[in-house]
């Protein structure tokens, strides 16, 4: 590198960044950088020393910082001159700190510290990496664009330059974009994972039990990115593979869970978007399995992502070290069953199959007998198993065979029980590949091991297996296998012969079972083998050519069960007609009762209790709770129906009127059978119900034929029947729909049966439908007892639906039968929640309470009511979701004010001798002493914890009518609350926020926009501004002043007058209280006082009358006394950004010049009198400095304001003390000439006056000046004005007390003013003075008029290049000073001189517009009454004028020679006037040089007046 290159690369450090040096813009991220530069160093830091504090509030990880960073050493500290081993140590802490600091970076407080740390350690440039890291989870955001914004990045070769393209239009860094930077630069990527190994370390002493809350942003941002990163690459290279796996396996390792997760789906997505090496693989699967043993609370999690690994990757790659470790999890069975249920859990089962077996074989391992083994895994483990067990077999001795066998034969035996038909193909094709004598052993030796091992077994008397014996052609060797088999079934169970048996030996068997020889004289082992064989009857598939219809037909054709007594004369009707089965199960027995539909009518002779029991069938099916232990399918239901239909059509019609009557359960369960969802179901039940369609003497005549009009629909769709049964033609109906509520209501009603066919009215409401169901929600209700709540899962929706029908169409009943309100009330209190599946009952009755409903019940009583049980619930209640039910319900109805405060008033205790009480209460309230707050509550009762749930309700609550209604209960509440008894008891800092919170959304609903409101709807007098206010001055909550605050601004604008009366003491206290305290809370609290009250009492009070516009101002100007009052006490750096505050809330246009008046009083009366000698000048040289920097917070505009009602106010103030008004005014506030003395009067105005010339000439007011565009000549003009005014007034003062000791005074005063109107006039631009100067010539005062021409004058001296613009403008002042006939004579004199000059700079090149001026001034020289002052001015002019001229004079000649040769004829005047002499033969002169052609008729006067006054 040369060494030149070496210069440039020095300059480029960020310590010769040229904005280092620079005041004019600062970096930071919380303000503008203009503003930035207007504050100092120790702004900054306060404002990183408050954002620390609250850092170390939320996380004690940050007290490290407050002795480096942010120790007061920091303030000196400048990095760009210290060492390298100090910068380096410094890098290390700010890199420290960041780390910590981005979880919680979107904070206010972070704001702040990062704002220190821009300014004093300029991290921006020297911390760019550490500074993005921090930032960068959050690229989102528009802080993270403000962030970008800081860095130096434009060059192309930047490692940031990328993030470029934000600064500009400032937009957030979008995902698409840093995603696709992260796999294009792996650095970047490696800089992402760098931050979370970086932020784990910093905060490696705060981990508790694998958790640290604080990294969770990071970890989040990593996982989020990487995987979506990966996601988004075409393809992953084995870069990006090599640059990942060290962080793969940091993560895998580390002992944080939520980086362990992280980690997880990183390698997830690897292993789905790459196809990685075996070695890899292995070591990655080893690798997750070491953390889940390490880790097992994320077992799911770990065993999940080695599923994707080994389901993506080559199979067979992993070896056996993983093995080992996965064994060792513990949750291992019990986690991949969990997984099993959602996801494919193969691959991994597909790994453990080997290993595992292997493990059964060798040593005492576990099996798969609890997990499920899908697709063909099933056919490969007892592949496996038979092909290790054959394996081992082979290699070991009889005695090691043995042990083995005993070891492995419970697991071989669970797999059989799981997977019978695997084992049995695995042998089978084993069996087709055995060659040797030995093999066939040990296949033997593992058959015995199985659960089936009974057919395969040899039979002792035989060289064959018991399966086969029994098919022996020889008889002698059946004969013995079946000794044999009585032999086992005398000795061991059943079951263990028919468990795992295919058909055709289950066939087999039961004819050997049914051979008489086996159970002759063996009655209990008869009995046995009939049970045994007896569930092979049961059918659960119709299919004709099925097994189970094979072996039924086999075992109905046995001896055995052709003569029991329950399945007697089965065999001979099986294939005439189908039976039904029904199945009841009792104390373990089983009972199987199948008969024909003769047996029926053999059993159940009488038809009603015939169709009792087909009702019970075809309703059976609802029931959610069986009872009976008993499962009615579909098929069964619709067999039970036709079985209905078939009996019905055989019944005579007096049969069918009995079954259709009101009290038959017939039609009811026909319409539940309607509402099946099976579409055969329902067919089947119009069936049956065409059969009662003739029926006229049935209340549901009418129901039945509607019902069968519409049957097509009913089958097409269940939910049809809610709608045929809807009251359209009521009168019809309505019999129908009682009838079956009269039925549902019956207590011998099944509650299956209720709960549907309420379900199918479910639109069905009203005043009679909740009349008749009423005691069957009384009856319910009554079962709800909290010591023995005992509900069946159909009551429980049956009460469900019971209690739906409290709707708006029912809700007028509660009025009119106290004992439907009563019900409901009881509902209301009815806490009972049987099923954890269902909501509690008193959250559905909870929620019938709607809009509609409270509407409906139109009496207030009633609304009361259950307004008043609702707040009791909530006070008594401890469940959260009965809570949320009734907030829910509160929000939703529209409730009329005054009931809630009804509810909000104390309650009344019997009063005895009330007279007495009333008297001594009154009495003692007004001493206001402690006894009043124990009368009071000896009578009254305040349920505090119910007032503030209902206050709570209330905060949200926007349907109230009349809320005006609330403001009485409110105020008396907080009365209350503020009462010493009251406070003493319990803490209600938080009811008074509430209540406070509930004034202001009452205000808020009465005055939308916040201005005043009719006396009609609320009269001013109930609103007590003075508990407001007692509120904010007694209470030490934040949060109690905040809504107080809030509350009194609100009340500003609504009645003014009432605030304004009342609103001293807040800021009284503010001033000896808060104001003194130095932290952002405090500095806060102060903000929000003047931004809540002040504005609205300005903008109540704009328009109004002139009297409460003044008292308005009057009131201001007291507040802002207080806050000059306390400034002494202020900490420094907070006294400018609390004025500031205060200036910008009540405008600094408007008040400004009432503050700086203050605080130079301030000075005049406090600071300079504790001052003496040499400390006075530096007191005033620091207090102006502060007032100049107040000024300099506001614009140019504001502050020339300021300085013109300044002006406006000193001309009101008397010369001296003797002059006092006695009327108080905002002057009086300002300064009371009565309460100080002449001297301090004297000071105050000195001090004013001096401190808006230093204003008006400081750098920063300049600066400011020259930066804005939208001064308006009119408020310069007046500016001018109003200076030259008070100039005028001084000057008389200054004639007046000529020979008066405060002589001196007042020509200092002057001075002092002349000094303003200079810096005033130096400020003006040209374009601006010509302009304003126009303006102030029109002025009515003469004086005004004189300064205005005076001071044109001294521009025009200045021989400033004049531009033809400026002429353009000047020539419209010639008519204005032509116009100067009335004028006085030194204001005629003044412009006659402003014109010559006006002539001697634009003449020359404009002669034209100059005409006039001679014309003019010709016609002022001829008048012989003009004053000789005014005369010789006018010569002068004429002489200016005519030189410029020249040919353009030739026509006045004729009246100008004469009029100057007639001056010099008065030899009196000339003689006694040196200068007017001089001016009329200046005149002449110059007129002769001039026009010397044209001057020969005037020749001979000339020589003669000229010649007479020359001295012989």
């Amino acid at each position: 590198m040369t060494s030149l290159a070496h210069q440039l690369k020095r300059l480029a450090l960020p310590q010769n960044d040229s904005n280092l040096l620079s005041q004019r813009v600062v970096a930071s991220v919380l303000f503008d950088p203009k503003d930035a530069a207007s504050m100092d160093r120790s702004t900054f830091y306060a404002l990183g020393c408050t954002g620390l504090e609250e850092l170390m509030g939320i996380d004690p990880a940050f007290s490290e910082f407050q002795e480096t960073l942010f120790s007061q050493a920091s303030l000196t500290l400048e990095r760009s001159v210290q060492s390298k081993e100090v910068n380096k140590k410094l890098d290390k802490s700010i890199s420290l700190f960041l780390t910590r600091l981005s979880p919680y970076f979107l904070l206010k407080p972070a704001l702040k510290c990062i704002e220190w740390l821009i300014h004093r350690f300029h991290i921006q440039l020297y911390n760019q990496d550490s500074l993005i890291a921090c930032v960068l989870p959050y690229h989102e955001t528009k802080v993270f664009v403000r962030v970008i914004q800081l860095l130096k990045i434009e060059d192309p070769t930047h490692k940031w330059h990328w993030l470029h393209g934000l600064q500009k239009p400032g937009v957030p860094l979008a995902r698409g974009t840093l995603l696709t930077h992260c796999y294009k630069d792996l650095g970047f990527m490696d800089f992402i994972c760098s931050m979370v190994t970086d932020s784990v370390k910093a905060y490696s002493g705060f981990v508790r039990d694998g958790n640290c809350p604080q990294l969770r942003v990071i970890f989040s941002f990593y996982a989020s990115t990487i995987v979506s990163a990966l996601d988004a690459v075409e393809k992953i290279t084995n870069s990006i593979i090599a640059k990942l796996l060290p962080f793969v396996q940091l993560g895998l390792k580390s002992n944080l869970l939520d980086y362990v997760a992280a980690t997880y789906m990183v390698v997830c997505q690897m292993a789905v978007k790459v196809v990685m090496e075996a070695q890899l693989v292995d070591s990655l699967t080893v690798q997750l399995c070491k953390s889940l043993s390490r880790m097992p609370q994320l077992s799911r999690e770990g065993l999940s992502c080695i599923i994707v690994l080994l389901q993506n990757q080559k199979e067979g790659i992993v070896g056996p070290k993983a093995f080992g470790y996965l064994c060792a999890i513990p949750t291992l069975v019990s986690t991949l069953q969990s997984i099993a249920t959602v996801h494919d859990i193969s691959p991994l089962l597909r790994y453990l199959l080997p290993h595992l077996i292997h493990s059964v074989m060798t040593q005492d391992g576990w099996f798969l007998s609890d997990l499920p083994l899908s697709g063909n895994l099933e056919s490969t483990a007892a592949k496996m198993l038979l092909e290790e067990y054959v394996s081992c077999s082979i290699e070991l001795s009889s005695d090691r065979i043995s042990a083995l066998n005993q070891r492995i034969q419970s697991a071989v035996r669970q797999f059989e029980s799981r997977y019978p038909c695997a084992l049995d193909v695995a042998l089978e094709n084993h069996v087709k590949k055995m060659s040797s004598d030995h093999e066939k052993t040990v296949l033997h030796q593992f058959i015995s091991l199985t659960m089936s091992c009974g057919k395969y077994q040899i039979l002792p008397d035989s060289d064959t297996s018991l399966m086969l014996s029994l098919n022996h052609p020889l008889a002698s060797v059946r004969n013995m296998a079946v000794d044999y088999l009585k032999e086992i079934l005398t000795s061991e169970h059943l079951y263990l012969t028919f468990s795992l048996c295919r058909c055709s030996v289950l066939k087999e068997a039961v004819r050997v079972l049914d051979d008489p020889r086996i159970i002759e004289g063996n009655p209990d082992l008869k009995a046995q083998i009939s049970w045994e064989i007896l569930p092979f009857l049961v059918l659960t598939n119709a299919a004709p050519k099925c097994v189970e219809l094979q072996m039924a037909s086999c075992v109905a054709e046995t001896t055995l069960l052709s003569q029991h007594p329950l399945t007697h004369g089965w065999a001979k009707g099986k294939h005439s007609c189908c039976f039904t089965c029904l199945l009841i199960f009792e104390k373990r027995n089983l009972i199987l009762i199948s008969f024909w539909l003769c047996h029926l009518q053999v059993h159940l002779n009488e038809p009603t209790t015939l169709f009792k029991f087909l009702s019970l069938l075809w309703g059976y099916n609802s029931n959610l709770g069986d009872q009976l232990d008993c499962q009615v399918s579909a098929i069964l239901q619709t067999q039970a129906l036709y079985v209905g239909k078939a009996l019905l059509c055989n019944q005579p019609i007096k049969t069918r009127n009995v079954l259709a009557a009101g009290s038959s359960p017939v039609v009811p369960s026909l319409l539940v059978c309607l509402c099946s969802g099976v579409c055969e179901v329902r067919r089947a039940a119009i069936a049956v119900l065409h059969s009662l369609s003739g029926v006229v003497s049935s209340p549901y005549y009418l129901l039945v034929e509607n019902v069968l009009k519409s049957s097509e629909e009913i089958i097409a769709d269940p939910s049809y029947l809610s709608q045929e049964l809807l009251l359209k033609d009521k009168k019809k109906k309505l019999a129908s729909i009682e009838q079956l509520l009269q039925c549902v209501q019956l207590p011998c009603c099944p509650a299956y049966t209720c709960k549907t066919l309420l379900r199918a009215l479910q639109d069905v409401h009203g005043e009679p439908v909740l009349a008749i169901l009423l005691p069957a929600v009384e009856r319910l209700l009554e079962q709800c007892a909290p010591d023995s709540c005992t509900f069946l899962p159909d009551e429980a929706h049956l009460l469900q639906l019971l209690l739906s029908k409290f709707n708006e169409a029912s809700a007028p009943l509660l009025v009119k039968d106290p004992r439907c309100l009563e019900v409901f009330i009881r509902a209301l209190g009815t806490s009972a929640k049987p099923y954890p599946s269902m909501p509690g009952f008193q959250i559905i009755a909870l929620e019938q309470i709607t809009k509609p409903f409270f509407n409906a019940l139109g009496d207030e009583k009633i609304q009361q009511k259950i307004l008043s049980v609702l707040f009791d619930l909530l006070v008594g209640n401890k469940n959260p979701a009965c809570a949320q039910a009734i907030n829910s319900v509160f929000k939703a109805i529209a409730v009329d004010a005054e009931l809630v405060a009804n509810e909000l008033m104390p309650v009344e205790k019997q009063k005895v001798t009330a007279t007495v009480q009333q008297a001594r209460r009154s009495k003692m309230q007004t001493r206001k002493t402690q006894d009043t707050s124990r009368a009071v509550s000896e009578e009254n009762v305040v349920s505090w914890p119910r007032v503030t749930l209902i206050l709570e309700l209330l905060q949200h609550k926007k349907k109230l009518r009349r809320a005006e209604c609330l403001v009485p209960a409110l105020f008396n509440l907080l009365s209350r609350c503020l009462e010493p008894a009251a406070a003493e008891q319990e803490n209600l800092e938080y009811t008074k926020q509430l209540i406070l919170s509930c004034l202001l959304n009452v205000c808020q609903k009465l005055s939308p926009d916040g201005g005043p409101i009719s006396k009609d709807v609320l009269e001013e007098d109930k609103f007590n501004v003075e508990l407001v206010v007692q509120c904010v001055r007694m209470s030490d909550m934040p949060q109690t002043h905040h809504h107080a605050l809030l509350l009194l601004g609100a009340l500003a604008g609504i009645f003014p007058e009432k605030v304004l009366h009342n609103i001293m003491p807040i800021f009284t206290f503010m001033g000896s209280n808060i104001m003194r305290l130095d932290d952002t809370y405090s500095f806060q609290v102060i903000n929000k006082t003047v931004q809540a009250v002040i504005p609205a009492l300005i903008k109540a009070n704009e328009g109004g009358s002139a009297q409460s516009e003044g008292n308005m101002e009057t009131v201001v100007s007291h507040i802002v006394h207080v806050f000059v009052d306390a400034l002494p006490h202020v900490p420094e750096h907070r006294r400018l950004p609390i004025l500031s505050q205060l200036m910008n809330t009540l405008g600094p246009s408007r008040f400004l010049w009432v503050l700086m008046l203050l605080l130079f009083k301030q000075h005049v009366t406090q600071t300079s009198v504790s001052a003496t000698g040499a400390e006075k000048e530096a007191v005033v040289e620091r207090d102006q400095d502060f007032w100049i920097s107040v000024c300099c917070e506001f614009e140019v505009k504001e502050q020339l304001t300021s300085i013109i009602r300044i002006l406006q106010y000193l001309m009101t103030l008397p010369q001296d003390k003797e002059e006092v008004k006695k009327e108080e005014t905002v002057s009086d506030v300002i300064f009371s000439v009565e309460a100080n003395s002449g001297k301090d009067l004297r000071h105050f105005k000195f001090l004013s006056i001096s401190f808006m010339a230093q204003l008006l000439a400081s750098d920063r007011f300049v600066g400011k000046v020259a930066d804005c565009e939208d001064i308006t000549e009119s408020t310069l003009q007046t500016l001018l004005e109003e200076v030259l005014r008070y100039i005028h007034a001084v000057a008389r003062c200054v004639e007046d007390n000529a020979d008066k000791p405060t002589a001196k005074f007042w020509r200092a005063l002057l001075s002092k003013s002349y000094d303003i109107l200079d810096k005033v006039n130096a400020l003006l631009p040209m374009d601006s003075f010509i302009m304003v100067m126009r303006g102030l010539m029109g002025n009515q005062l003469a004086s005004v008029r004189r300064k205005a021409m005076e001071l044109l004058n001294n521009k025009l001296q200045q021989r400033t290049q004049w531009q033809m613009l400026h002429f353009i403008t000047y020539k419209h002042w010639l008519p204005i000073l032509l116009s100067i006939k009335e004028e006085l004579a030194i204001n005629r004199q003044t412009a006659l001189y402003s014109l010559k000059l006006l002539c001697r700079n634009f003449g020359s090149g404009h002669q034209e517009p100059f005409v006039p001026v001679l014309k003019k001034a010709v016609e002022l020289v001829a008048d012989k009454d003009e004053e000789k002052n005014v005369m010789g001015s006018a010569l002068l002019c004429v002489a200016e004028v005519t030189s410029t001229l020249k040919a353009l004079a030739i026509p006045q000649l004729h009246s100008l020679m004469p009029a100057v040769l007639d001056t010099l004829k008065e030899r009196k005047d000339l003689l006694n006037n040196e200068i007017y002499l001089l001016s009329a033969v200046t005149a002449l002169q110059r007129v002769s040089e001039t026009l010397p052609h044209f001057i020969s008729p005037y020749l001979e006067d000339t020589i003669s007046q000229v010649g007479f006054g020359i001295p012989v």
